[in-house]
């Protein structure tokens, strides 16, 4: 089965109890350290997971469970495009595709800091074929949080660079929960259209177990 078979086997209350495809580890801007995430979900008796840490693989390149069934390789990277910060997801990964380490930071600022990140981010078509070119998918992360005057209009000129999916089961916890321009029915129907894979996770910084 490939990346994009698997994706569309899942349901939306998979994303609510034994999947996570959003989640960030020390290797960014996260606070638990990389394989203690993977044993947290472990323990937690999850079906997948991917640590989608910002602008950087490194995390699977030094962990002991990069191969374990539980864990589909992703990584986030910071994006600008059409006046607007966006962040792109991206699964199924190569960690040793050269296009796609050629896109990763080059030092940890540029995977921690909110302000470099925002000067460092990239253009989504180029990270878009980074991902294609590492056999993965590119899925827009958090839509609702986009503030473009036309969601639906950025989705469809993202497509047309390639775009997968779109992260349409999120429980926008943490500010993004406040500063958000969209809703999620909204987000459904748009990935519904315009045939996008429907993916989610809960974007998490810290531990897995509450």
């Amino acid at each position: 089965m490939n990346i994009k078979e698997l994706f569309n086997s899942f349901c939306e209350d998979d994303f609510y109890s034994k999947i996570n495809l959003h989640i960030h580890s020390n290797h960014s801007d996260g606070e638990n350290d990389f394989d203690e995430l993977i044993e947290q979900a472990k323990n937690l008796g999850m079906k997948y997971i991917s640590i989608t840490d910002h602008n950087t693989i490194s995390g699977y390149k030094n962990s002991k469970y990069v191969n374990d069934e539980i864990l589909i390789q992703g990584v986030e990277f910071d994006c600008f495009y059409k006046m607007s910060l966006l962040h792109i997801l991206g699964y199924g990964i190569d960690i040793n595709n050269e296009k796609l380490n050629a896109l990763c930071a080059k030092n940890q600022q540029e995977q921690k800091n909110d302000l470099i990140r925002l000067f460092k981010s990239r253009h989504p078509k180029k990270v878009i074929e980074a991902i294609h070119d590492a056999g993965g998918i590119a899925v827009l992360a958090h839509p609702c949080c986009c503030n473009v005057f036309n969601l639906k209009d950025f989705v469809k000129k993202l497509k047309t660079l390639g775009l997968d999916g779109i992260e349409a089961y999120y429980p926008y916890d943490r500010f993004r929960g406040i500063i958000k321009f969209s809703s999620r029915n909204k987000i459904k129907n748009i990935a519904e259209e315009y045939n996008l894979i429907k993916t989610g996770g809960s974007d998490e910084h810290k531990s897995l177990i509450k």
